[in-house]
């Protein structure tokens, strides 16, 4: 049986934080001060400095690139575990 909606593997990176953070089922709104948040704020600007690295040395845009590796757990807000947050 097939899927009616299939949800499409994420390909390529993106530069747009609410992008990003849907990937995990996130919206800025949901970020506060506590740890989980201030968390993800770092991982953000981790992964940013990793798609810029990248994008810069394959001269290629953020779409058309996709972190592996050691980065690969910057792809989604949390890593390997999706935080859920809530007020």
């Amino acid at each position: 049986m097939e899927k009616i909606n299939p949800i499409p593997e994420i390909l390529g990176e993106t530069t747009d934080v609410e992008s990003w953070l849907i990937r995990a089922g996130l919206r800025f709104s949901d970020l506060g001060d506590d740890a989980d948040s201030i968390a993800i704020r770092k991982q953000w600007r981790e992964y940013q400095a990793a798609v810029q690295r990248c994008c810069a040395v394959l001269h290629q845009p953020p779409s058309c690139v996709q972190l592996s590796g050691d980065y690969a757990n910057l792809r989604i807000p949390g890593g390997a575990s999706i935080i859920k947050l809530t007020h």
